[in-house]
């Protein structure tokens, strides 16, 4: 499968992260990526991502909390409380971007 990173997905280089687990993010910009948000209600399946505009800007401590690669003290419920709301943050800084509307 080819990947490629669109302008969406590169704007995160450097943003601060969105999503801010406390006591898990490592408030590092240099870390950050786009996470998108996981689940089939979003379009997520097998080999497949959600659109670019369901991601959050993301440093690598709270994507491997909501990925579950480390564990933590938070409820996948509380998990993807934090995720949906870097969401939004991340949508109203890729407004004033341009790079949606």
């Amino acid at each position: 499968m080819k990947t490629y990173m669109t302008k969406i997905r590169q704007s995160a280089k450097g943003e601060d992260c969105t999503v801010r687990i406390a006591g898990i993010c490592n408030h590092n910009p240099e870390t950050v990526i786009l996470a998108h948000i996981s689940g089939i209600r979003y379009g997520h399946g097998t080999g497949q991502k959600t659109d670019d505009i369901h991601g959050a800007y993301c440093c690598s401590s709270c994507h491997d909390a909501l990925d579950g690669r480390t564990k933590c003290e938070y409820s996948k419920d509380s998990l993807k409380l934090f995720h949906l709301e870097g969401i939004i943050e991340t949508q109203i800084k890729l407004i004033n971007k341009g790079l949606i509307k």
